[in-house]
């Protein structure tokens, strides 16, 4: 049962007590993200994460983490487009010290001018890496491509020419600007007692902060149908073809995850078996949708030799225009509940998820289905349904991004050629 509490000053926490496990997952999740920054500070919510790690008033970068290795649990974090998560995974009995270093680090972490300039080179080495893997690279260009100068295309890693501007003073008033109750959420799920619960208000009911609007970018629903290309010596050519898609709360979003495990989500799918197993043109093909709070992106992604570069997008564009023609079967449209609903409710077992889940949830919902509430909804999904959610997101615009030693798309690529 998940159970939800708002503190005083506006601190929401949501719980799901489960007394049959023997671990807890805690999550301190800010509503602050790549999405929320500007061209003059995009990075900063990536970096500001990174920070926290690095020593408070009464404790060590190394102390953090030894104190996570001595009681055998797991402390991380991450950055998103939207959000910010600082969790941990750990033994029940071990809660209450896991909550104390991660409330410390929320509240005292000293932004060291010698850490910045160590974990600025850190970071930066971080961007250097993604830039050398085309196949991650390749999904940053895709947003680029699909939402262009919107903060929704800004990379979450940010560029090495604005990290090296951030100051100490830069990351404290981004800290205070954006880490405020009204945007932050705690999360905790497994063998939760109330004693936990008591912690948490008595770590994160008294401190106030005004939450400081961004740039207005949660209004934006645009997509742009436009290319980027990143000529690079590769092995491979790595493409990516995007629509818009549908935002985390569209009625139909049960319907667009089932055209995507029936489209390119699972290795029986209809993509995997004619590009890969049919005729052996990728290693690696699939698709995926990313919601958003207010919008959202449907993206194909494979991976070729250069020279087949033009007979793999014949067959991608082939498939999915057969798809809009003639939808999914029956018997595809059942079997696609049932891999929905049996990943469901495998995730459910793991503690970390059940905290994941609540945590976005909250953050770009508002709201909690139960478990019964979202197998009724996918079981109401039908055939007409999915027709309509596939004309909704491929009978509209496409955005391509391709990472390859081509400096522009072959001359057989047409972008209108889904769009017909």
């Amino acid at each position: 049962m998940i159970e939800k509490y708002t503190l005083d000053n506006g601190v929401r926490v949501i719980v799901e007590k489960i007394p049959t496990v023997r671990s807890v997952a805690l999550g301190i999740w800010v509503g602050t993200g790549s999405r929320h920054e500007e061209a003059g500070n995009n990075g900063i919510s990536h970096f500001t994460e990174h920070m926290l790690f690095k020593g408070t008033k009464s404790r060590s970068a190394k102390e953090i983490a030894e104190s996570f290795d001595h009681i055998g649990g797991h402390v991380n974090a991450f950055t998103s487009k939207e959000y910010t998560c600082y969790y941990a995974r750990i033994l029940d009995e071990h809660a209450p010290l896991a909550l104390d270093i991660l409330a410390d680090m929320f509240f005292h972490s000293t932004f060291d001018e010698e850490e910045i300039t160590k974990e600025r080179k850190v970071v930066i080495e971080e961007i250097k890496m993604y830039d050398d893997t085309p196949d991650d690279l390749v999904h940053d260009l895709i947003a680029k491509a699909s939402f262009q100068n919107n903060p929704l295309g800004y990379s979450i890693l940010g560029t090495e020419d604005v990290l090296n501007t951030f100051t100490r003073d830069t990351l404290i008033d981004y800290v205070e600007q954006r880490y405020t109750p009204s945007n932050l959420v705690i999360t905790a799920a497994g063998n939760v007692s109330d004693q936990l619960l008591d912690s948490i208000q008595s770590y994160f009911s008294t401190f106030s902060r005004e939450l400081k609007p961004s740039s207005g970018a949660l209004d934006a629903r645009d997509f742009d149908s436009t290319v980027r290309i990143r000529q690079k010596e590769t092995e491979q050519a790595h493409l990516c073809l995007a629509f818009p898609g549908l935002e985390i709360g569209n009625e139909d979003i049960y319907s667009l995850i089932l055209t995507n495990n029936i489209l390119g989500g699972s290795m029986s799918s209809r993509l995997f078996q004619e590009v890969r197993e049919q005729r052996g043109l990728a290693y690696s093909v699939f698709s995926y949708h990313s919601s958003f709070k207010d919008n959202g992106m449907f993206t194909v992604y494979a991976g070729t030799a250069p020279h087949q570069l033009e007979e793999m997008y014949k067959v991608i564009t082939s498939t999915l225009q057969q798809l809009k023609r003639d939808g999914m079967s029956a018997d595809e449209l059942k079997k696609g509940k049932e891999q929905l609903k049996g990943s469901l409710m495998l995730s459910l077992e793991s503690t970390n998820s059940r905290m994941s889940r609540l945590g976005k949830n909250e953050l770009l919902l508002g709201k909690h289905l139960t478990l019964d509430e979202i197998l009724e909804r996918v079981d109401q999904v039908s055939l007409e349904h999915v027709r309509s959610t596939i004309f909704k997101v491929l009978d509209n615009k496409m955005s391509i991004a391709l990472v390859s030693p081509f400096e522009q798309l072959p001359a057989t690529f047409n972008q209108k050629d889904l769009l017909s």
